[in-house]
C-alpha cells in the first residue's frame, strides 16, 4: 500500500469499501488508486491540470479534465456515495457553491483544507508581517493556488449557515492527528465528513 498524504490517509480509511467515489481535484490520482486497490471502490476523478489527468489515465484511472467551479453541475444528483475535495476548496472561486454541488452529487462529502489560523501562521504574520511559507504551505503568496484563506472556524460557520451536518472531523498537526480541543489554533489541516 502506498503512503498517502495524512489527510488522504484519513479519507481512505473512512470510505466504505465498494463505494462509488468522485475525487474533485484528484491531482496525480494517488487517493483514487488507493481506493480502487485497497478499498475496492469504483473511483472517478476530476482534475483541472492536463498533465495530472494524463498521469491518472496512464495508471488506468477514470479521470476527466474539469473545473470544480464550473463542471460539477453536469453530474446528476446523488451520483456518488462520496464526493471528495482534498486541499482544493481554498483554490475555488466560490467555495460555498462548490460545497453545495458536492453535497448534491454525493450522499456524503469529505473536505480537507489547510487551516490558516494555525499558531505558526499567526506567529509568522505577527513577527514578520508577511504571509508564511512553511512545509505545508510551501510557496510565496503570489505563487499559491490558494485564493481563499479559510480557518477551521470559518468552515464550521459556513456549515452551520448552510445547514450541513458534520458526521466526523479530524485535525492534523504535521503528519499526526491531534484532538479537536483548540483545533483552530493547533491544527495545520482539517478533514471533515459532511452530509445533508
Amino acid at each position: 500500500m502506498s503512503r498517502l498524504r495524512p489527510d488522504l490517509a484519513v479519507i481512505a480509511e473512512h470510505v466504505a469499501p465498494g463505494s462509488r467515489v468522485l475525487d474533485i481535484g484528484c491531482g496525480d490520482g494517488e487517493l483514487l488508486a488507493n481506493l480502487r486497490d485497497e478499498r475496492r471502490c469504483n473511483p472517478h476523478g476530476m482534475e483541472i491540470e492536463p498533465e495530472n489527468v494524463a498521469d491518472c489515465v496512464a495508471k488506468g484511472l477514470s479521470v476527466i479534465q474539469g473545473d470544480a467551479d464550473a463542471d460539477l453541475v453536469f453530474y446528476p444528483d446523488a451520483s456518488f456515495d462520496y464526493a471528495i475535495l482534498s486541499q482544493t476548496l481554498q483554490t475555488t472561486r466560490r467555495p460555498d457553491r462548490v460545497l453545495e454541488e458536492l453535497l448534491r452529487i454525493g450522499r456524503r462529502a469529505f473536505v480537507s483544507f489547510p487551516n490558516f489560523a494555525h499558531w505558526r501562521v499567526r506567529l509568522s504574520l505577527l513577527w514578520n508581517g508577511r504571509m508564511p511559507v512553511t512545509r505545508l504551505l510551501p510557496v510565496a503568496w503570489y505563487e499559491t493556488p490558494n485564493i481563499h484563506h479559510l480557518t477551521i472556524s470559518d468552515f464550521q460557520a459556513l456549515l452551520v449557515e448552510r445547514g450541513v451536518k458534520v458526521e466526523e472531523a479530524w485535525f492534523l498537526s504535521g503528519d499526526r492527528r491531534t484532538s479537536a480541543a483548540a483545533a483552530n489554533f493547533r491544527a495545520e489541516h482539517a478533514v471533515f465528513l459532511i452530509s445533508r
